[in-house]
């Protein structure tokens, strides 16, 4: 059975993983292209988007594809929100491969916002020093709160920079242990910080470090998904969904 996966976080490469070589399932990994050093995996690959629904819909019909996985960032709502009726017209079933959000803990400080335009007024008020781990391409809304000092981390380096007169870029790919963002806070002073509730383990050492420092951290929480689609946390069980749905023993 063919498979599209549509991937790019560290729970897609996972499942890649297992399955390479499968007897049964063979597997596509679909990129949206803007990471430009994607984690390996000898799985045939596709970079860019598709068109809307009509052009997923079509790659799926036209790739006698058999069953979609929505492995992708939990914050890329538009490919979620269109894997959803593309599956269903080209008729085929769809699961979405997610990690748990985080939750907060007794001790953390955080600052639950909707949007990053909204993370930016909150930083008003709070620390001077700001780490902000959102992501290359969404940084254009901290250039209407330039009294700060940014330390912005990101996979790539943005491009075009954002118009920040105090700021410091660095490029770095987790996962981040505890004692790396410790010193990384450390280093830089910081008195804020400023992610989004991506979830996992591979970058939650700075939200355990601000906790320790007690340092607020504005949360930039998750856009819905959509409630019909199944979600999986291991990609252990969407490899045995997929089985199931392919009549392949496991």
């Amino acid at each position: 059975m063919q498979v599209l996966i549509l991937a790019g976080t560290a729970e897609a490469t996972a499942l890649a993983r297992l399955l390479e070589g499968h007897p049964v399932l063979e597997a596509t990994l679909s990129l949206a292209g803007r990471t430009t050093r994607p984690a390996r995996s000898t799985l045939p690959r596709r970079s860019g988007g598709f068109g809307g629904v009509a052009g997923l819909t079509d790659y799926l019909r036209r790739n006698r594809v058999g069953a979609l996985v929505d492995a992708t960032h939990p914050f890329a709502a538009r490919i979620s929100a269109n894997a959803e009726p593309a599956a269903a017209a080209a008729g085929i079933p769809l699961v979405a491969l997610t990690r748990p959000p985080w939750t907060p803990q007794a001790g953390d400080r955080w600052v639950p916002v909707d949007s990053l335009d909204a993370a930016a007024e909150a930083l008003r008020p709070l620390g001077h020093r700001v780490l902000v781990t959102t992501g290359r391409q969404e940084l254009a809304p901290f250039e209407r709160v330039p009294e700060k000092h940014y330390v912005v981390r990101t996979v790539d380096p943005p491009e075009p920079p954002p118009d920040l007169p105090d700021a410091v870029f660095l490029q770095g790919r987790g996962p981040f242990d505890m004692d790396s963002e410790a010193t990384l806070m450390a280093e830089h002073g910081i008195e804020v910080l400023v992610t989004k509730n991506s979830g996992g383990d591979a970058t939650r050492g700075k939200i355990d470090v601000a906790r320790e420092r007690g340092v607020p951290v504005v949360m930039v929480q998750r856009p819905a998904r959509p409630e019909a689609v199944p979600a999986l946390h291991d990609p252990a069980a969407v490899l045995r969904w997929l089985e199931e749905r392919a009549g392949a023993p496991h």
